[in-house]
């Protein structure tokens, strides 16, 4: 069954492909309650260090023109600044101090709210609290695009939004941006759940293709959009909030099935995403990107296909080309 075209259960919430949802609340009150009340959780700090760079704000000022390799700068957890073909586009802004709950960062914004250039639109890939921060987007104010069911809630709250269902596309300037599937949920309050629609964004400019799954578990759908986007050029992956496996790998990936992922994908390059900047789940913040690198190791792939940015550090990609931009350590 479909609603807007989409898959849906019988009281009309989206499900995933597969038909699934996300965890009931026992589930999550067994993680969040039980496990640490009879000491099952795995203890780690809610800081460490992680990588950070000076972003060069002066270049990143003027989008690269078309034909010119594509500029991705990672601003932290979820959060990419994407130019391409003369376009600014931020993926899941988040740039306050803390997000809902309490949450603070770990380490600052790769680039402040005042060094930002202009952005021609903001993609949200779907509406939790770590990915949807309605502070910065209002702050940006740039157009939105969203998953289902988010244009009028964007819209009553000051902010034009364009909603797309999964493969459905549109353009900001020359670049065509299209919405696709992931496995995950979508949930801003008690009563909403799966309301709206979750996914990721495949961004196509004349001489580069980036792809950002926004949060997803494992799941077939990565081997059809790599598919239906035979010449991604980077994969922005999410390699955090994994722990414990037998609740977190319901919605979203360890460092092992993310490049399980990248390589269902059939992308050149792998740039990790979601780790480092808030504490959501049980690992220590900076395990992630070392059992990233093990695995590289073990899959024989060169490192030069797999960049753990630091936050701040912007990667150019193109056709023929994926290389880091010098800046200077923070």
């Amino acid at each position: 069954m479909t609603a807007f075209g989409q898959p849906h259960d019988r009281d009309g919430r989206f499900v995933n492909l597969d038909g699934s949802h996300p965890a009931g609340l026992a589930t999550v009150l067994r993680w969040a309650v039980w496990d640490r009340l009879t000491g099952r959780r795995r203890r780690a700090p809610d800081r460490a260090a992680v990588p950070t760079v000076v972003a060069d704000v002066a270049s990143l000022s003027r989008p690269p023109a078309e034909g010119e390799p594509a500029r991705l700068t990672w601003l932290g957890h979820a959060s990419f600044l994407v130019q391409v073909d003369g376009v600014s586009l931020l993926v899941d802004p988040v740039l306050q101090p803390a997000i809902f709950g309490g949450i603070a960062r770990n380490v600052p914004p790769g680039v402040p709210l005042d060094g930002l250039p202009p952005i021609d639109a903001q993609l949200v890939t779907h509406n939790h609290y770590d990915h949807l921060d309605l502070p910065t987007l209002r702050a940006v104010g740039a157009p939105v695009v969203a998953g289902l069911g988010l244009a009028r809630w964007f819209g009553a709250r000051g902010l034009a939004a364009t909603e797309l269902g999964w493969w459905r596309s549109t353009q900001v300037g020359s670049v065509r941006v299209t919405f696709v599937p992931a496995h995950h949920w979508s949930r801003r309050g008690p009563l909403d759940t799966n309301a709206t629609l979750w996914g990721g964004f495949v961004v196509e400019g004349s001489n580069a293709t980036v792809y950002h799954s926004g949060d997803s578990a494992y799941f077939a759908g990565f081997r059809e959009i790599g598919d239906r986007f035979p010449s991604i050029d980077a994969a922005l992956l999410p390699i955090g909030a994994y722990e414990p496996g037998w609740f977190m790998l319901r919605q979203h990936m360890d460092p092992e099935q993310a490049l399980r992922a990248f390589a269902d994908l059939g992308a050149r390059t792998f740039v990790p995403m979601h780790w480092g900047t808030f504490k959501l789940a049980d690992e220590p913040l900076d395990e992630p990107p070392r059992r990233v690198e093990a695995e590289r190791v073990r899959r024989d792939l060169s490192p030069e296909r797999v960049r753990v940015l630091a936050v701040g550090e912007t990667l150019r990609v193109a056709r023929s080309l994926a290389v880091r931009e010098p800046a200077a350590p923070r």
